[in-house]
């Protein structure tokens, strides 16, 4: 049962990073000025760091069952329960707990910490 939460955990972490991805494009950058122009581009392209961050850590949960180092196993989910647990805690704190972001992040954690 363990294999199967870190798997749900892995899924879900790849769901919320590409919500994260679209809603980001469709609904926060239309209305965002960037002053010079030409940076405009570098501020998307590290907001996306963190979509492509967390899309990496969900295939790391994927794929953490058919590792056969239980170190591995270890430091996989504690890394990446200890990232999606802070992402959660400055979302809610960021948006005063009104953005369902913190809710969505905070499941992949106790999905990773239920199959440690």
């Amino acid at each position: 049962m363990r294999d199967v939460f870190l798997q749900i955990a892995g899924i879900a972490a790849i769901v919320v990073a590409l919500i994260h991805a679209v809603l980001s494009e469709a609904k926060l950058f239309p209305h965002v000025t960037v002053t010079p122009p030409r940076l405009q581009l570098l501020v998307r392209l590290v907001w996306h760091c963190s979509t492509v961050a967390w899309i990496a850590g969900g295939a790391l949960l994927i794929a953490t069952p058919y590792f056969e180092s239980p170190t591995a196993r270890h430091w996989i989910v504690a890394t990446m329960a200890a990232n999606y647990l802070f992402a959660m805690l400055v979302n809610a704190w960021a948006t005063r707990g009104r953005h369902f972001g913190w809710v969505l992040l905070g499941a992949v954690s106790a999905f990773a910490i239920a199959g440690y």
